[in-house]
């Protein structure tokens, strides 16, 4: 490591600033995380797209990552959560392609797509509840349609019914992103939501459905090669939190692009350009997951201009930075611009660890979207765009609210 890393900001308040003095340091540069801990910082997509390929690159820190295996990490790091998890997220190697081959058994494409209907369903009730507000009215978007669609969505799609535990669930999982809050807002949420889940787990033993939580159950008991308890926990805080939380960010990022650029938004309505080059775009412009924590490397790997991250280090993914890479997408790589022709990104990821999800995510923002301007033709922004509020987290990318006026 260098003698002076670039500090990264957990508050998050100037996300892509941030990216954009990264990237002027170089493709992958030393970084101190919250806590003090170091790693490096890759935000170049070439270099960034090798490593996530690279069999020298794991996601176990408890095999690759000294610190971690010295007990040097303790449960008040804010980043605990995201390496202590025992899922697919964070298994190197064999573990990875046996967890990965379990959940992909149950979480199949044909069990996404046949969503369409209820996910129609939830938006249209979404959207009436706010049809329901007297004209002039104002609603915060993020809370009353980009949060409340794909929590509903997961929670439907894993069976948990019980309100109660769909809200500590979301309690939780904004102490595992928002990483602005004080330590100890973060320590107890990993294992509090473990306890939840483990609860949710021996009801679907005893009242097993047909939802998600039983498949994986039915696998863990089943296979030959199955999940452990805890790797069955886990899998479920995985998808719980990383199942909502990207799709809550690509609505509220997607609705403010448009809603601030009304000639990209005439565009779409006219047709001329697709929703899908919307949730693109949005994708590319604007990762929902800004920067993801973290990767290791298992032995020293040179990564260019005379680099080298060493063995053991921490590899920070900055999937936000990527997506704006001027090598990429030209000196404008920083412009939302529905129409380009090259959107490339990372946004969900790259190689055996790209997101399961991705199809869900996309399919959610693919009938919302034009759900909520169809029903909304005056629909405005009701705040100046540059006091919103970002999230208090340099790993999620989104705003605290997303006030509207819902009509003329």
């Amino acid at each position: 490591m260098h003698a002076r890393p670039f500090v990264i900001d957990p508050t998050g308040r100037d996300i892509h600033g941030q990216a954009e003095r990264i990237r002027a340091l170089g493709p992958a540069v030393p970084v101190e995380l919250p806590g003090g801990v170091p790693a490096w910082a890759v935000s170049d997509q070439a270099v960034l797209r090798r490593l996530l390929t690279d069999p020298r690159v794991s996601k176990d820190a408890y095999q690759h990552w000294p610190v971690w295996m010295k007990g040097e990490i303790t449960p008040e790091w804010p980043l605990f959560a995201w390496v202590a998890v025992r899922n697919m997220l964070t298994a190197y190697g064999p573990d990875h392609r046996r967890l990965r081959g379990l959940v992909s058994s149950a979480f199949t494409v044909r069990r996404t797509a046949a969503l369409r209907p209820r996910i129609a369903a939830i938006t249209e009730d979404l959207l009436d509840d706010l049809a329901a507000e007297p004209p002039g009215a104002t609603a915060d978007l993020r809370e009353r349609f980009a949060y409340p669609l794909p929590i509903r969505v997961i929670c439907e799609l894993f069976g948990v019914a019980d309100e109660a535990t769909q809200r500590e669930i979301r309690r939780s999982v904004d102490a595992f992103f928002h990483t602005g809050k004080a330590a100890e807002d973060t320590a107890d949420a990993f294992p509090r939501m473990q306890a939840v889940l483990r609860t949710l787990v021996a009801d679907k033993r005893r009242n097993p459905a047909d939802d998600l939580s039983s498949a994986l159950i039915a696998a863990r008991d089943e296979q030959d090669a199955p999940l452990s308890e805890d790797e069955l926990v886990d899998t479920l805080v995985l998808f719980l939190s990383a199942g909502h939380e990207t799709t809550v960010n690509l609505l509220d990022n997607a609705i403010f692009a448009l809603l601030t650029r009304p000639g990209q938004l005439a565009l779409v309505r006219e047709g001329r350009v697709t929703w899908e080059a919307v949730i693109e775009e949005t994708l590319r412009c604007q990762a929902p997951i800004a920067n993801l924590p973290l990767r290791f490397a298992v032995e020293d790997i040179e990564v260019g201009d005379g680099v080298t991250i060493g063995a053991g280090d921490a590899i920070l993914a900055c999937y936000g930075a990527a997506g704006r890479d001027p090598h990429v997408h030209g000196q404008d790589a920083s412009r939302f611009d529905v129409t380009r022709a090259e959107k490339e990104h990372l946004a969900f990821g790259y190689g055996v660890h790209r997101c399961l999800g991705a199809p869900l995510a996309t399919l959610e923002a693919a009938v919302a979207l034009p759900a909520l301007f169809g029903r909304f033709p005056d629909l405005a922004l009701a705040a100046e765009p540059d006091r919103l509020p970002p999230l208090e987290s340099f790993i999620s990318n989104g705003h605290r609210t997303l006030p509207a006026r819902l009509t003329a």
